[in-house]
């Protein structure tokens, strides 16, 4: 497999600015693998292909507001910084992304906000060409401190989004069930379920059990090289509980559907799974990269949104549901004017 196979024309005015008015009503592509049909729904039509004992995987990681902007000491410039990772929180030190990266220097202060909300930090690390260490001069306590990034930061929206954050975001590019903090980016499938569909689909027998997998900005990082099995993916840390494993095992065992909601929930079941093909708990970090021909252990079934050409995302879509299948499916949503990428569309992919 080679990048250039994943290569595709995307018309501009099908990257979705917006999230759909509600999330459930976000158009749905459902690909039936093995008959090769494709049929046209709305997202909350998603209850029709699931029955009672049948398991949704869900990412129930939290998007951090990560952006912050600023103005460097002295020259007042003005300065982007993206919160990748914190690093040790007694003493503030946090992994970042600053933009425009060449001005910054070991021992810049940077300074955000004003008045109270006013924040102070001093670079202490040059580690890679974009990447920085910052330590925030805060001596107040450490939720009095988080509290003011809070306020301070931005959802962080994918740079392919043009606009700026607006309030709306701080909800939409969340999913319902977000729960424990640490992401970056949205695990994107899960935004179309509103709490209403989860509703109905618990009342009809449908289970959802979580893993947790904080999205970095590796989601992104662009594929450089023609052969695929030369690309090293950034490290993301996961948690998969004892009590996910038990649930999904048992589904399993009865043939149900196992359904990975996204690329993330399936990147991080297939980082751990036993000899005998059943999910192990996993608590540690994965730089699994999925792409065809792959053998998949655990889902059946999976949830993902329209992504952009020659991404890992892709790829491990095409793996799943394979490749002539999949890029056929594109044209198909192309021709159709579903939405890309993040706020976009959806996309459902059955075994039969």
């Amino acid at each position: 497999m080679k990048l250039s196979m994943f290569k595709f024309n995307l018309p501009k005015d099908l990257v979705a600015e917006y999230p759909a008015p509600n999330r459930e009503e976000s158009r749905l592509m459902v690909v039936h693998k093995k008959s090769g049909k494709i049929e046209h729904k709305k997202f909350k039509d998603i209850i029709n292909y699931f029955d009672d004992g049948d398991v949704f995987i869900i990412n129930d990681t939290k998007v951090f507001p990560a952006r912050l902007y600023g103005l460097k000491e002295k020259t007042g410039a003005k300065i982007e910084v993206f919160l990748l990772r914190e690093l040790n929180a007694e003493s503030r030190l946090w992994d970042v992304l600053v933009d425009p990266a060449r001005k910054i220097r070991i021992g810049n202060k940077l300074y955000f906000g004003q008045g109270d909300t006013e924040i102070v930090a001093e670079v202490i690390d040059n580690t890679t060409s974009r990447g920085r260490t910052l330590r925030f001069l805060y001596d107040g306590p450490y939720d009095e401190f988080r509290s003011i990034l809070y306020k301070l930061g931005e959802t962080p929206l994918p740079k392919y989004i043009k606009r700026k954050a607006e309030p709306l975001d701080a909800e939409r590019y969340q999913t319902v069930y977000a729960k424990n903090e640490g992401a970056v980016a949205a695990p994107t499938a899960g935004l179309h379920f509103s709490r209403e569909l989860l509703k109905r689909m618990e009342i009809k027998g449908i289970q959802f059990t979580p893993i947790t997998l904080h999205v970095g900005l590796g989601t992104f990082k662009p594929v450089e090289v023609e052969d695929l099995s030369k690309h090293k993916m950034e490290s993301e840390e996961v948690i998969i509980p004892a009590d996910t494993c038990k649930i999904v095992n048992l589904a399993k065992e009865k043939k149900k559907k196992v359904c990975a909601v996204g690329t993330t929930v399936m990147r991080s079941i297939e980082s751990s799974v036993s000899t005998h093909g059943t999910l192990n708990p996993f608590m540690g970090w994965t730089n699994k990269f999925i792409y065809p021909p792959y053998e998949f252990s655990i889902a059946n079934c999976m949830v993902t949104n329209f992504h952009m050409p020659e991404s890992t995302l892709l790829m491990m879509v095409c793996a799943f549901g394979g490749y002539e299948l999949i890029m056929k499916a594109y044209k198909e949503a192309i021709k159709e004017k579903y939405r890309f990428y993040s706020y976009g569309d959806a996309m459902l992919i059955l075994p039969d």
